[in-house]
C-alpha cells in the first residue's frame, strides 16, 4: 500500500512538472503568433489533390493509371506491372495492378471527343475499375445509342456504357439568391483581382452583361457579369456593385443553412474518392464522393469539359453554388442528371482552373497564378462559422451559397470563443494547462503530507497503554 502512494505521489509530480512545461510553451507560441505580422506564416498544406502524386509523376503515364483515396483513406495507385508495383508500396501507397494505362484511357476520351457530338452524353475515366464510363441520358436515341456502342466496341472493351434515367442539364430555375433575366443560381465563392471584389458562380447562369439581384422582386441590386465561359467551360465572373461588396469578415464564409457557414481558406483540385459538401439554395447542404476528374458532358447549350465528376446530388437552382472540403473551395456547381430524391451524378467545374483563367484568387488568398491552383492552399481553421450579424443567403430555407451581401460572419464557434477573450484568447489553452499542472502539484505534497500524519500516529501508537 505503501508502494503504491509512493508511486501515485511520483506519477503526480512528474505530470505537473511536464503539464508546466507545455502549458509554458504553449503561452509562449500563442504569444509570438499574436505578435507575428499578417501573412509571414507559413500556410498548412492542403489535401493532396492526386493520391501517391509524386511516385505517379516518377513512373509516368505508361506505367501508371490513376489514383484514388481508398476506402481504409490511403492512397491507392494503378499499375501497369509489378515493378511499378513495388515501388508504389515503397513509397507508402497502396498499388493494384491493372491492365490499361493512363496513356490508353486518355486515348480513349480523345477518341470520344472527336466523334460526332451527341446531347445528352458524358464520360470519365473510373480509375477504380480501370475504364472509361460513358453516360446517355434519356433523351438520346435509339440510333445514337447504337452508333457510341459500336464506338466504344471499336476503342476496346475498357469503354462501358450506361444508360441514365434522368437528363444531363444545367441546374438553372429553382429558388436562388442570385436572380439575372431569366436565370436563378447560387453564388459560389468570393474572389478578388486584388483591386475589384466579385462572385465566381457557373459560366451558364448568364452571359457577359446580365444583372444580377439578391431578392426575388429584383431591388437589391448585387453586380453584373463581366466575364466567363460556357460552353468550353462552366465559370463566371459577377462584379460586385459598389454598395454590394461584402464584408470582409464575410467575404470568406460560405452558406451552408440554418445561420452557419463554413470559412473557405484555400483552393485545391479534389481527388478521386474524397468526400466532398455542396452548398446550393435550393437543397441546401448535400455530400457525397468524387468518382472521376476531368469529365466530359455534352449539355443541351454544348460541351464542357475538364468538370469534377461526384455522387453529390443537385438540383434546379444550385447552379453557381460552391464544392468544397475541410474549408478548401474545389468547385462550382455545372450540372448533371437526378435529384436529392432519387440521386444522381453532379459535375463541377474546378474552382483552380477557373480562377486561373480569370486572373483571380479568393478573397482574402494571393492571387492564382497561370494554369493551375493559386499555390497556396490553407487547410482549415474551423469548419463550423454560424453567421453573426446576418442571415446568409437561402441560410432559412436550407442553403445559400456565398457571404451575405454586404453582412458579417464569424470564423466559428471556437475561434468566437476566443475572440470573446480579447488579447487572452490565443493564451487561454495554455493558461488552463499551466493551472492543472498547479493543482496536480497541490495534490502531490497533500499526498505526502497525509503519508507524514499516518506514519506519525504508527509510530506514536506503539508508546500508547
Amino acid at each position: 500500500m505503501r508502494h503504491a502512494r509512493r508511486n501515485l505521489q511520483r506519477i503526480a509530480r512528474l505530470a505537473a512538472v511536464g503539464g508546466l512545461v507545455c502549458g509554458s510553451l504553449m503561452v509562449s507560441d500563442a504569444m509570438a503568433g499574436e505578435n507575428r505580422a499578417p501573412g509571414t506564416g507559413t500556410a498548412p498544406a492542403a489535401p493532396a489533390a492526386a493520391p501517391g502524386g509524386g511516385v505517379v509523376e516518377r513512373l509516368g503515364t505508361s506505367r501508371t493509371a490513376g489514383s484514388w483515396i481508398g476506402d481504409d483513406g490511403r492512397p491507392v495507385v494503378a499499375v501497369t506491372d509489378q515493378g511499378a508495383a513495388a515501388e508504389v508500396r515503397r513509397a507508402g501507397a497502396n498499388p493494384k495492378v491493372v491492365s490499361h494505362s493512363a496513356d490508353e484511357l486518355r486515348s480513349a476520351t480523345e477518341t470520344l471527343r472527336g466523334a460526332p457530338r451527341v446531347t445528352g452524353t458524358a464520360w470519365a475515366v473510373n480509375y477504380r475499375t480501370n475504364e472509361v464510363v460513358v453516360r446517355a441520358d434519356r433523351t438520346v436515341s435509339a440510333s445514337d445509342w447504337s452508333r457510341l456502342t459500336e464506338l466504344a466496341e471499336d476503342i476496346g472493351g475498357f469503354v462501358r456504357m450506361e444508360r441514365s434515367q434522368g437528363t444531363f442539364t444545367t441546374r438553372l430555375n429553382g429558388a436562388a439568391p442570385m436572380f439575372g433575366g431569366a436565370s436563378r443560381c447560387s453564388a459560389g465563392f468570393n474572389v478578388t483581382d486584388g483591386q475589384q471584389s466579385f462572385v465566381l458562380t457557373a459560366g451558364h447562369c448568364g452571359p457577359v452583361g446580365t444583372t444580377w439581384f439578391g431578392d426575388r422582386g429584383r431591388n437589391d441590386r448585387v453586380g453584373s457579369t463581366v466575364a466567363g465561359s460556357f460552353p468550353g467551360g462552366d465559370y463566371s465572373l459577377v462584379r460586385y456593385d459598389e454598395g454590394a461588396v461584402p464584408d470582409p469578415a464575410a467575404a470568406g464564409i460560405v452558406a451552408i443553412g440554418e445561420d452557419r457557414g463554413v470559412r473557405i481558406v484555400g483552393a485545391a483540385d479534389p481527388a478521386v474518392g474524397q468526400e466532398v459538401f455542396r452548398s446550393g439554395s435550393t437543397t441546401g447542404l448535400r455530400s457525397g464522393r468524387v468518382t472521376a476528374l476531368n469529365a466530359t458532358v455534352n449539355y443541351p447549350e454544348g460541351t464542357v469539359g475538364g468538370l469534377i465528376e461526384t455522387t453529390v446530388c443537385a438540383e434546379a437552382g444550385d447552379s453557381g453554388g460552391p464544392l468544397f472540403a475541410q474549408g478548401i473551395a474545389l468547385g462550382v456547381t455545372s450540372g448533371g442528371t437526378g435529384d436529392c430524391d432519387s440521386g444522381g451524378t453532379t459535375y463541377f467545374q474546378p474552382v483552380t482552373s477557373a480562377m486561373a483563367s480569370l486572373g483571380v484568387a479568393l478573397s482574402g488568398q494571393p492571387p492564382a497564378p497561370p494554369g493551375g491552383a493559386d499555390g497556396q492552399p490553407a487547410a482549415p481553421a474551423d469548419p463550423s462559422a454560424p453567421a453573426a450579424g446576418g442571415t446568409a443567403p437561402g441560410a432559412g430555407t436550407g442553403g445559400g451559397a456565398a457571404p451575405p451581401w454586404g453582412g458579417t460572419s464569424g470564423p466559428g464557434i471556437v475561434t468566437d470563443i476566443a475572440a470573446g477573450l480579447g488579447p487572452l484568447g490565443a493564451v487561454a489553452p495554455g493558461v488552463g494547462v499551466i493551472g492543472a499542472s498547479l493543482v496536480l502539484l497541490v495534490v502531490s505534497r497533500w499526498i505526502q503530507t497525509a503519508q507524514g500524519r499516518r506514519n506519525y500516529r504508527e509510530y506514536y501508537s506503539q508508546t500508547w497503554a
